[in-house]
């Protein structure tokens, strides 16, 4: 085995962030990159060794995010980073293989974490006047991202001019590569033609079909990258400005509009496998955590309806 230096786990994991930013990776890597900053500093010390990671340890790194509010996926999500470099780190030798080391941390998907809006102020996020260009603009993405069967913001933000063949969208979803098609809606083609980028492309550049990213750098440069983070924030902070000039009461974030659309699909009956394939999921298990739960009154209600039809299923024959 090979000598266990005193910053093995850190250089293994600054070695993998710096793998993934070559593949083009970048938003993996910046997670990877926050989950390392964020173990150290509550190391107190940048050299942490694989012998280090330790049961007890892990358990008191976790209590120490909660303490610093982070919710529970945001947990889940440094937990599991951990584990990745540690195993990445037992592959080559660097690092002891201890047994279910992370047994005793959380690592799973909190789906209590409910993202989807209640179809009322839903309505009025995709429907409601908010009286300016800009939020108008705003809520016309928003809109889009719905009408476009939940596509997420990075998908919206990344189609070329050649994804629109006539009425049908065909793409590769960004995060999975997943080879999707949407029918264009008569009712998106205003919002179409409202965002569209009209500007000639760059020669190796992208040619985006909307006017949300500029479109003068290579698809996998690192500014690209920086580019759409600063497009997603500022997104964000103005779908915050379309909600408080609507008065709604839900918080409100692109994942808001993914998941509502989920949820709305769920609530009219269409089958979770279907849901799945319209999300672009690889997995009917990452479709579930996008759903919103039923609360107690609706849970109630189907209840009393199953008690009822057993009760009543021999009257009359």
């Amino acid at each position: 085995m090979q000598k266990m230096s005193k910053n093995g786990f850190r250089r293994c994991a600054e070695m993998y962030i710096e793998c993934l930013k070559k593949e083009g990776r970048y938003s993996t890597a910046h997670v990877y990159k926050n989950a390392l900053l964020s173990f150290t500093t509550f190391c107190g010390t940048l050299n942490v060794s694989f012998r280090q990671i330790t049961r007890g340890r892990l358990r008191c790194y976790g209590q120490y995010l909660y303490e610093c509010g982070l919710k529970p996926n945001t947990v889940s999500t440094y937990m599991r980073m951990l584990r990745s470099i540690y195993n990445r780190g037992v592959e080559s030798g660097s690092a002891p293989y201890v047994h279910r080391l992370f047994h005793e941390v959380y690592t799973g998907v909190d789906i209590r974490q409910k993202k989807a809006m209640p179809v009322a102020e839903l309505h009025k996020l995709l429907y409601e006047d908010p009286k300016t260009e800009r939020l108008r603009r705003t809520q016309a993405i928003a809109a889009l991202m719905f009408q476009f069967c939940g596509m997420s913001f990075a998908d919206l933000a990344h189609l070329e001019k050649s994804s629109l063949d006539r009425n049908v969208l065909r793409y590769n979803r960004i995060k999975t590569k997943t080879p999707m098609s949407v029918e264009v809606l008569d009712t998106a083609k205003d919002m179409i033609n409202q965002l569209q980028n009209h500007h000639v492309a760059l020669s190796d550049c992208p040619d985006y079909l909307f006017n949300i990213l500029s479109g003068d750098k290579r698809r996998k440069d690192e500014g690209a990258y920086r580019e759409y983070q600063s497009a997603l924030r500022k997104f964000n902070n103005r779908l915050k400005d379309l909600a408080r000039a609507l008065h709604l009461n839900s918080p409100v974030s692109s994942y808001t509009i993914r998941h509502s659309w989920a949820t709305t699909a769920k609530y009219r009956g269409v089958p979770i496998e279907m849901i799945s394939e319209l999300l672009g999921h690889k997995s009917i298990k990452t479709t579930q955590t996008y759903l919103k739960g039923f609360n107690l009154q609706e849970r109630t209600k189907v209840n009393k309806m199953n008690l009822f039809y057993v009760k009543n299923c021999c009257i009359g024959r």
